[in-house]
């Protein structure tokens, strides 16, 4: 399979609306999967590439410890 069908058959299998898409309608899916799986290479290449993303790297003992429920 070459790079170009696997990117076609990425962009079909993303066509088929998700159900809150579905609800809301698209005037063009298989557009709208293009701009989603373009957006979300770029992410995958570049982490620092959406916005107001911060990604956090905390140890274990970095983070809060659980609450104990109540007896």
């Amino acid at each position: 399979m070459t790079q170009l069908q696997s990117d076609q058959d990425r962009v079909e299998s993303r066509a088929h609306l998700l159900p809150e898409e579905a609800a809301v309608g698209s005037d063009d899916p298989q557009a709208q999967a293009e701009a989603i799986l373009a957006e979300s290479d770029l992410r995958e290449a570049d982490q620092g590439a959406a916005p107001d993303t911060v990604l956090e790297h905390r140890t274990s003992e970095e983070t809060v410890p659980p609450i104990e429920p109540p007896d």
